[in-house]
């Protein structure tokens, strides 16, 4: 609580203020400011909310009130984690105090929020006009450059890899040693290479690695050139390890689902135990719901994974299912706007939960899903015989045909995966039985029998890791297998 002292003295300071009393040892509206901050900094967080809030009220045309606000917002955002509370105090600062720079600071939170929250292109365009007005209005303000680095990310969701492009190499332009500009050139790689430019990909990123050896950016740089010079350049044949992690036999209880997490850890659903585990570091711990009947594995940015089940659709952290999107769902994913996609081969398309309101995608027959970079998905479809490349609005971008140049064809993929460079990988079932995995452009980059692989099992799930390998869960077995 607030001492008696203390409250008193602030009562005084925002009378003064309030009546505009003259001022002794500096303007009050400061000294105001400057006693919620002290108390801030004690972490003494009511005291000093108490105080920006009687600021706010007695002096609202202050510039200390427009500080204030931002405080108050910042607040809400890194400690409260309440960002729908910040959302008014910072409209307040672009309205009431354009015309000083914290407006600038208070439109470049107001666009990371509404980005972050955005799973809609019209919800990103929102959050694009604060960008663009930070960057117009204020120009030479120190965060402009996460503005244009923001901007570029949103083109990227978009789809408008020009615009992204520019964007981000105008970022990397402005302070080319800040970490803002190494994640921009991180990100202007990715562009190159949606744009079929492997090769400028590449320099990219290695100027990257090589510029700012030790920096997270560089490691991440070096992982990416590592994938892609092995998948895409020397194409080495693939391999077994035989059980992975070595010497873990009959580890796993039933292991159906594999997914890959944002940092890279291993997601494994277990049929016995009806949920989710993370490994890392070389142990099991639950990392999501009891979902019976899982059909596909989601890891959003929480950590936290979900599972589509064939009995009770959708079921997120909390447990609590969702309706079936579909009858009888078969599988799913989660793209890069955070919504979910599920599929059933007998629906009339494919089920998008979130945004404004769930939708229907035109896509028939579909029966394994997985996510692209791009915002779309590779769909696969065991009645037409298909892999569908689409974008985010569901249209069919290029078709592989099943089979297409393999040695022989395949009737039914089993299992589903991608990575974040837009690599796809595949079980396989037919006179091909086995791995398959292909590049952005749907060209096989590498492939081969179980047979020639010495490995047999009941294989139902698999991954791609940060290395480019290929993880395959065996259920009959109750064990891995990693084909690096």
């Amino acid at each position: 609580m607030t001492e008696p002292g203390t409250r008193l003295r602030t009562i005084a300071l925002v009378l003064a203020v309030a009546c505009g009393l003259p001022a002794q040892d500096g303007d009050m509206a400061e000294r105001l400011f400057r006693s919620g901050e002290r108390a801030y900094a004690a972490h003494t967080y009511a005291e000093a909310l108490d105080t920006w809030n009687q600021l706010v009220q007695a002096a609202p045309q202050s510039p200390f009130a427009a500080q204030a606000l931002l405080a108050l917002a910042r607040h809400q955002l890194e400690v409260e984690r309440k960002p729908e509370a910040a959302l008014p105090l910072l409209d307040r600062v672009r309205t009431e105090h354009l015309k000083t720079p914290y407006a600038g600071t208070a439109l470049l939170l107001l666009g990371n929020i509404k980005s972050d929250r955005a799973r809609t292109p019209a919800a990103l365009k929102e959050a694009m006009a604060d960008y663009n007005r930070a960057v117009d209005l204020f120009p030479d303000h120190p965060l402009v450059q996460e503005a244009r680095l923001r901007l570029g990310l949103a083109h990227m969701r978009m789809g408008e890899w020009g615009r992204a492009l520019q964007s981000l190499i105008e970022a990397m332009r402005l302070d080319p040693a800040s970490p803002f500009a190494r994640q921009a050139q991180l990100q202007a790689a990715e562009v190159l290479d949606l744009q079929g430019d492997g090769t400028g990909c590449l320099r990219m990123l290695q100027d990257l690695r090589n510029r700012h050896a030790g920096s997270p950016e560089a490691e991440e740089a070096r992982w990416r050139i590592q994938v892609r010079v092995r998948l895409r350049l020397q194409k080495p044949p693939l391999a077994s390890e035989g059980p992975w992690p070595q010497g873990r036999q009959k580890w796993l209880k039933t292991p159906t689902l594999l997914a890959m997490g944002p940092e890279g850890d291993l997601y494994i659903y277990q049929a016995d135990d009806d949920r989710p585990y993370r490994f890392k570091d070389g142990a099991l711990a639950p990392a999501g719901p009891v979902a019976k009947g899982g059909k596909a594995l989601l890891v959003p940015t929480s950590g936290t994974a979900w599972v589509v089940s064939g009995k009770s659709g959708l079921i997120r952290e909390d447990g609590a299912p969702g309706a079936p999107p579909v009858p009888s769902p078969s599988g799913g994913m989660l793209d890069t706007w955070g919504n979910v996609w599920v599929c059933d081969p007998g629906a009339p398309g494919v089920a998008v939960i979130g945004g404004d309101a769930p939708r229907t995608l035109p896509l028939q027959g579909v029966s394994l899903l997985a996510a692209l970079p791009t915002g779309g998905a590779v769909a696969a479809s065991d009645a037409a015989r298909n892999l569908r490349w689409v974008d985010a609005a569901g249209q069919v971008k290029f078709t592989v045909p099943y089979g297409k140049d393999l040695p022989a064809p395949f009737r039914t993929v089993v299992a589903l995966a991608s990575d974040p460079l837009g690599h796809v990988a595949a079980l396989v079932d037919g006179d091909f039985e086995g791995v398959v995995v292909w590049g952005p452009e749907g060209a096989v980059l590498r492939s081969a029998t179980y047979k020639a692989l010495g490995i047999s099992g009941k294989f139902r799930a698999l991954a791609l890791d940060r290395a480019g390998a290929v993880i395959l869960a065996d259920r009959s077995n109750d064990l891995l297998v990693r084909l690096p």
